[in-house]
């Protein structure tokens, strides 16, 4: 809730001198405002232009781990051999997982 802070402050007076309809009110307003919406249902009704890709296929071309590179033992990654900050046990880590 943004408060802004030029608004002149009401002090202890002003605020007992507030009647219950009036707070009643407010709470009433403030109740009001809120909207209760559950966030799957509005994303059912959300379509995306080109969304549909049912009928695409996927073709990725997967390459060798190559002579310069290493899968680390940890997150399972392949990378450059210049990311390899030890050998835990025979096995590479990254730098990443190393830390």
């Amino acid at each position: 809730m943004a408060t802004d802070y030029d608004a002149p402050r009401k002090n202890e007076e002003d605020l007992a001198q507030d009647s219950l309809e009036e707070l009643k009110a407010r709470r009433a307003e403030k109740s009001a405002a809120t909207v209760d919406e559950d966030e799957a249902d509005a994303a059912d009704g959300f379509e995306l232009p080109g969304a549909d890709l049912s009928d695409e296929e996927l073709s990725v071309r997967v390459l060798p781990k190559q002579a310069d590179e290493f899968m680390c033992s940890s997150c399972f990654l392949v990378h450059h051999i210049s990311q390899l900050a030890k050998e835990v046990d025979g096995e590479p880590i990254c730098v990443e997982c190393a830390f």
